[in-house]
């Protein structure tokens, strides 16, 4: 049975599109061509790999037979719209990731990963853009269980906004803040969203006051010692009360396919792993944390990791 990615495709379905997108086929067709002929003119690949390509494509609904020749559809949008993040969908990072995975022995050896591009970014962001709704949700509800009286809350490393927009959606006062990459590219999406973006390192969240700080995916794609910086800089920046939740895979909690899947892109991109509960409860204490939880978060895969600002008597 086929091993289906997060993409939502089997790994034959991503192999055939990275190859595509590799030997130039896939930009030759969502540009100008619009037949394998065309395909294997204007490319390097043969006649018959051309025509397995356009078929396969076409049987997949990524193209269209219109007259003698073949369009993009609807579903080739992500290789082709880049402007919003909102419309790129999981399936271009997932053949970046593809290209990381196939250089890993590489990087292993070397312990440098390959640099990321602008275009790599935005596929990211796409990917992200890309969650589930019912994932966001839950992560969302775990987060304001934690803090049920909260009113400001400070999404770290929002990246797509998507999270961000859930918060406001359920009424609160929301800051999102990440890196001037990210920030370049969701802003138009976040445009007329009731989201207050800025533009910070993990070294300068500290700039404001509030309820409750969230995360999601962030403390696992960061090294130990970022990690630490993170939730020490965090607490710092919570009101008396406040709380800080990040949801993440922990080892030992999560599914094994989850935990491989963090360590595994860890190792790709050079930062992060997969990291258990006890050290995730030994970090938030270190930080200042007080009450803190490793929390299910129903539905998904991951848990909310989340402590208390420490109170003054």
């Amino acid at each position: 049975m086929p091993t289906v990615h997060r993409s939502g495709h089997d790994t034959e379905t991503l192999l055939l599109l990275w190859a595509a997108r590799e030997t130039g086929a896939l930009d030759a067709l969502t540009s100008r061509a619009g037949t394998a002929d065309a395909v294997a003119a204007e490319t390097d690949v043969t006649p018959e790999a051309a025509r397995v390509v356009v078929d396969s494509l076409a049987d997949l609904g990524f193209l269209e037979r219109v007259g003698d020749e073949y369009e993009v559809t609807n579903r080739a949008l992500g290789f082709l719209a880049k402007r919003d993040v909102r419309s790129i969908g999981r399936l271009p990072h997932a053949l970046d990731m593809l290209d990381r995975y196939t250089e890993l022995p590489e990087t292993m050896t070397t312990g440098v990963p390959p640099v990321s591009s602008a275009e790599s970014t935005r596929n990211r962001l796409g990917a992200h853009a890309a969650t589930d709704e019912s994932v966001v949700r839950a992560a969302v509800t775990a987060a304001v269980r934690l803090a049920p009286r909260a009113k400001h809350v400070l999404n770290v490393a929002g990246r797509s906004g998507v999270y961000a927009r859930e918060f406001v959606a359920r009424g609160f006062e929301v800051t999102m803040c990440d890196g001037d990459d990210v920030v370049e590219f969701v802003a138009p999406a976040l445009e007329h969203e009731d989201v207050t973006l800025e533009r910070r390192s993990l070294a300068t969240i500290a700039d404001g006051t509030y309820d409750l700080v969230f995360g999601e995916n962030l403390c696992c794609s960061l090294a130990v010692a970022e990690t630490r910086t993170l939730l020490s800089t965090v607490e710092d920046t919570l009101s008396p009360s406040g709380a800080a939740v990040f949801v993440e895979p922990v080892r030992g909690r999560s599914s094994s396919a989850a935990t491989v899947r963090a360590a595994t892109e860890a190792l790709a991109t050079g930062s992060g792993g997969a990291y258990d509960e006890s050290q995730y409860r030994g970090w938030f204490s270190e930080a200042g944390f007080e009450r803190v939880r490793v929390d299910d978060v129903p539905g998904t895969d991951r848990q909310a990791v989340g402590g208390y600002k420490r109170r003054v008597d």
